[in-house]
């Protein structure tokens, strides 16, 4: 069976950054927003797996799965839909 091709993420450098971020922090509404966010950029994403199992260790370490963090974080935007003001995240947050 043939090898799947492994590809580059363009924004790999500034999502590492950001899982870092996560990694050991508290899951604090911002936090879990951007756990959600890299979750759905890279769900299905043929590469990038030491992100994906990053993202999965902090869902684990917040006592989460996917179904709860995606829960917690619909009723975050619903509250507070400046959630990503400017200000709280980098100059051009790419969401693609």
């Amino acid at each position: 069976m043939a090898e799947e091709k492994q590809y580059n993420h363009p924004q790999y450098k500034n999502d590492r950054e950001a899982v870092n971020k996560l990694m050991g922090a508290e899951p604090t509404d911002f936090n879990l927003a951007e756990l959600a966010r890299l979750r759905i950029r890279y769900d299905g994403f043929p590469g990038a797996q030491d992100i994906r199992k990053d993202l999965d260790r902090a869902m684990a370490d917040w006592g989460l799965n996917e179904t709860a963090l995606f829960e917690k974080t619909q009723a975050i935007h619903a509250q507070d839909e400046a959630i990503y003001q400017p200000g709280r995240t980098k100059k051009g947050e790419d969401w693609s």
